[in-house]
């Protein structure tokens, strides 16, 4: 039984690397169904309950400082990699496609929530505003959002179960859908104008001193943030963390307009140091919240069923194409990895509007997830 700092600190990096490499290596259809970030969450879960580590002090101690440290480097990460100019390229019927998918997917989730709020755990609403947050963003917003409102490590793995089985029934239907766009668009009365042209975005591959320097400066701004954050007021919502995840997407949004964006690295970074926050999370787990997973898988399936209606009277009134409409959910349910793949079984065009509306949800997610978790806390029994 592990008991001490560097034996927990490997067991975390293999995991954390394992199905990342594996997806890369074999490209299994599995992955398609599970993403390797759930499943690392999952393996590591299982390992915590396994009893391969003990809860000491210093595992503890670990935990706490790994979470608190890896968040704001994240995302100060993620935002860096974000162009809102090209964003803004797609025009306003793309971004108008978009808006009503997200608001679509928000307004199910309050419709969903007044009606379990009586049979949900007392944080339910805390979960619900999680699972915004990765339904606009994705993981890496899901966790600065369970940071800042304080989501129970227990109540987490039934969010993740809920996220992975409705995001795979949806990119299934979305991928199926090439036979019905002609008749949906026929019905939706879709305009057949020509979508903006995008350069997709090319990377240069990351050296050795390119990733060193990244991570030093997100640690120098992850750390800066903390400080900063402390003396800033704080309430119910805005947490010392709250302000710390903030301040560290604004810095990372500012550094992407500056010629220190060029150099390679923070993408393939923010991939790993995920990997390895999800880690440390599962770390902490046990099965105690499992006995509400039915419950909200339920919850889950139902608030994705109201945003398909919506997302469809979305676009008969507005006269939207499928593609847009698939893409778009997709960008929030599915993220960067599933996204730009539907697209491109539509048109090669879309492709580079998928990644870029996937990076659009990484700016607001965490600010969706915590506005979320201020309306449903006010609706809380």
């Amino acid at each position: 039984m592990i008991e001490t700092l560097w034996p927990y600190l490997a067991i975390m990096l293999v995991a954390a690397g394992l199905f990342p490499s594996l997806e890369k290596r074999y490209r299994w259809r599995f992955f398609s169904v599970l993403p390797p970030i759930v499943l690392t969450y999952l393996f590591v879960t299982a390992l915590a309950v396994g009893g391969l580590w003990s809860p000491t002090g210093e595992v503890q101690s670990a935990q706490r400082v790994l979470t608190s440290h890896l968040l704001p480097t994240l995302l100060f990460l993620l935002m860096v990699t974000c162009d809102l100019r090209a964003i803004l390229k797609v025009g306003p019927r793309v971004l108008l496609v978009y808006a009503c998918a997200m608001g679509s997917i928000l307004f199910a989730i309050v419709v969903v929530y007044a009606l379990f709020r009586g049979v949900l755990p007392q944080d339910g609403w805390k979960m619900l505003a999680a699972l915004s947050a990765t339904w606009t963003g994705g993981s890496a917003n899901l966790v600065a959002v369970k940071q800042s409102i304080g989501l129970s490590d227990n109540l987490l793995p039934p969010v993740l179960l809920a996220d992975a089985l409705c995001y795979s029934l949806w990119v299934l239907a979305l991928l199926s859908s090439g036979p019905f766009v002609t008749r949906f668009n026929r019905w939706s009365r879709a305009d057949a104008r020509p979508y903006p042209e995008l350069k997709s975005p090319t990377t240069e591959p990351a050296d050795a001193g390119g990733i060193l320097l990244w991570l030093g400066l997100a640690l120098i701004v992850g750390l800066g943030a903390a400080r900063v954050a402390t003396s800033l007021p704080v309430s119910m919502m805005l947490t010392t963390t709250s302000w710390t995840v903030l301040i560290a997407t604004l810095a990372g949004l500012i550094i992407a307009r500056t010629p220190l964006a060029r150099i390679p690295g923070p993408g393939p970074l923010a991939s790993a140091l995920l990997a390895m926050l999800v880690a440390v999370l599962a770390s902490q787990s046990n099965f105690q919240g499992m006995a509400t997973a039915p419950l909200f898988v339920l919850v889950g399936f139902l608030t994705l069923l109201i945003h398909i209606g919506l997302l469809a009277l979305a676009a008969r009134a507005f006269r939207f194409d499928l593609q847009l409409c698939g893409i778009s959910s997709l960008s929030g349910i599915g993220g960067v990895a599933s996204a730009p793949v539907l697209a491109a079984t539509y048109t090669p065009v879309l492709v580079p509007i998928a990644v870029l509306l996937c990076m659009l949800g990484f700016v607001l997610g965490t600010g969706i997830g915590l506005f979320m978790a201020n309306v449903l806390s006010a609706m809380a029994p």
